[in-house]
């Protein structure tokens, strides 16, 4: 097992992905600027793109990309934002 913390800022209080054999866990992405912490302006379509622009980043660190995802779980705090997410 490996632990990867790729572009660590103060968004790391744990783990950013596990590595165990050829399986990688990545924990879960915010739609946060690392740079600054905070959540991107834009509303829920732009933090949608900057969770997954952040889980683009762990995938290359560890030598893989959105190819290689198998699966991915959104959870949403209203489900009105659900056709934004999608877009």
């Amino acid at each position: 097992r490996s632990v990867l913390k790729h572009n660590c800022s103060r968004l790391c209080v744990s783990s950013q992905a596990v590595v165990v054999d050829r399986t990688m866990y990545i924990s879960g992405q915010l739609g946060m600027d690392p740079a600054s912490g905070q959540l991107v302006e834009g509303g829920v379509q732009a933090q949608t793109k900057q969770a997954l622009v952040n889980m683009g980043e762990i995938l290359k660190a560890a030598g893989c990309g959105y190819e290689n995802v198998v699966k991915t779980t959104v959870l949403l705090a209203d489900m009105n934002d659900f056709t934004n997410v999608n877009d």
